[in-house]
């Protein structure tokens, strides 16, 4: 049972908009077998320069699904924000059931197809080519940035040295810094 919580900036969400909605995302609920109670959060946006951006967010037990688009038209951007959720859960859905193979235990989470299996997207198979290990350094968030800076990185991962908390500040795309914060 999905729950919508649907907001709207600088836009009115009219019951059409509303309806249509709730018609696109009800249509991921084909890729699991009995869907969990689970909230569907919506933003809606109307940037000055009259470009729609649309947010979802569904989390879920196995998996957080979030995507974003901006496009002239709201309905267009309903639509493509749906095709990028629908990938997410294909690539999911092929990860967890290649781990599951082996083991000869498929994952009940997920619906199958009608001869009991999955596609597979082996182009978006995940690869990790490299790995590093290193000691997170007691320090606040503006030395974290500093060191991010020096080191030329998108991001930095820290504990900070108030909360023995590991956090990460990372740049955004509007050249401002972020902060995230572990519990």
């Amino acid at each position: 049972m999905l729950n919508y919580q649907i907001r709207g900036e600088n836009i009115e969400v009219t019951e059409a908009l509303r309806d249509h909605i709730e018609k696109k995302v009800s249509k991921l609920e084909r890729y699991f077998n009995e869907i969990p109670e689970a909230n569907v959060h919506v933003n809606l946006k109307v940037n000055p320069d009259k470009k729609s951006k649309v947010e979802i967010t569904i989390p879920l037990p196995q998996l957080v699904l979030r995507a974003e688009e901006t496009n002239n038209d709201m309905y267009a951007a309903i639509d493509l924000i749906i095709d990028k959720l629908e990938r997410q859960i294909r690539k999911h859905k092929t990860k967890v059931n290649r781990k599951f193979r082996e083991k000869g235990n498929i994952n009940e989470f997920f619906a199958t197809g009608a001869n009991g299996s999955v596609a597979e997207d082996d182009e978006d198979e995940l690869n990790i080519v490299r790995t590093k290990q290193f000691h997170l350094k007691p320090m606040d968030s503006e030395e974290a940035v500093l060191q991010m800076n020096m080191l030329g990185h998108s991001f930095f991962v820290y504990t900070d040295a108030e909360t023995n908390a590991t956090n990460i500040v990372y740049q955004r795309k509007d050249g401002k810094y972020g902060l995230i914060e572990t519990n």
